[in-house]
């Protein structure tokens, strides 16, 4: 797939795509739970995410990056992209947003 100057990819459409992959423990997505703490988009349509977990125990950890990774790659215009996983700064529920905090009925 490849990026054209008439439709280039955008933040927004990653972050659509990124809103399909939701944590199997809290009924929430990774964006609105505050997992997402970077998105890069590089020449030739490479996509560049850095993300946390809730926990460094998650018995996900080996998954979530490969599902991130898999919902941003069915983008048209993306031909690669790379989830780097990192755990500082550590996630705290401060970093959800209002959608997911009502959703949980945190507020």
């Amino acid at each position: 797939m490849n990026t054209t100057a008439s439709n280039p990819l955008t933040e927004s459409q990653v972050i659509d795509a990124l809103k399909t992959v939701f944590d199997p423990e809290i009924p929430v997505n990774v964006y609105d739970l505050g997992l997402i703490y970077g998105i890069q988009l590089g020449k030739s349509g490479r996509v560049e995410i850095t993300m946390t977990l809730t926990n460094p125990n998650c018995p996900v950890a080996d998954e979530m990056p490969a599902r991130v990774a898999a919902a941003v790659k069915n983008l048209d215009g993306v031909n690669d992209a790379d989830v780097r996983l990192v755990f500082d700064p550590p996630w705290t529920k401060e970093k959800m947003s209002d959608a997911a905090l009502l959703e949980l009925g945190l507020l």
